[in-house]
């Protein structure tokens, strides 16, 4: 594992000797790293904790060992979960998170929404929606949110060309900023995002 930091500014969560553990196997162990406003990656191949990281950052899973700190402020985790037969409309959705976000961007969902071509289909249930869409919508969610620690799981995954540009833009403003930490989970740094400077490169191998 290599963490690697060059931001000055505070940092909005802190792990140390981080370890996680399934029975009779440890997935997790002796991670420490710290987490500033930028963007962050989480580099590894399948089945190497990537999503059980992003978990207990948000506070859905309890470390085995070692421990979290965490900077009060609401937590926004982007995963490809499948709904299932949630019949919950798109935009109702979208709107129930908006009442527990304080700082949703109005502006930017709509703005989101049409650029990765969801208009047609924020009146459709989720369980309705293609993986692809799902995960636009999640992301649409994630960008306006406001939330200061913004948690994305194999974001790239199941989007089309236009809409991969669109993440790629999303990624790239988002290193840039200085009140939000984004952390990206995915096996492979996009070739889009090579050029960006991560707050924080965080590899649990192959």
């Amino acid at each position: 594992m290599s963490n690697e930091s060059t931001s000055l500014t505070p940092s909005l969560l802190q792990a140390e000797c981080l370890g996680f553990a399934h029975p009779g196997f440890q997935l997790l162990a002796g991670l420490s790293f710290a987490i500033h406003p930028g963007l962050s990656w989480v580099r590894g191949g399948d089945g190497r904790g990537k999503t059980t990281l992003l978990r207990l950052l948000a506070g859905q899973l309890q470390p085995g060992t070692g421990t979290i700190h965490r900077r009060a402020g609401p937590v926004f985790l982007q995963h490809p979960a499948d709904p299932g037969h949630d019949t919950t409309v798109a935009s109702d959705w979208l709107t129930a998170l908006q009442a527990r976000h304080p700082s949703w961007n109005t502006a930017l969902a709509q703005t989101l929404s049409e650029a990765f071509a969801l208009a047609d289909h924020l009146a459709k249930p989720l369980f309705m929606l293609s993986t692809g869409s799902r995960r636009k919508l999640a992301l649409v969610a994630a960008a306006a949110c406001g939330a200061p620690l913004t948690l994305l799981d194999t974001p790239f995954a199941a989007l089309d060309a236009p809409s991969v540009r669109v993440l790629t833009q999303l990624l790239t403003e988002a290193a840039a900023g200085r009140e939000r930490a984004w952390v990206v989970a995915d096996g492979q740094l996009p070739q889009g995002l090579a050029g960006v400077a991560l707050a924080a490169r965080i590899d649990l191998g192959d």
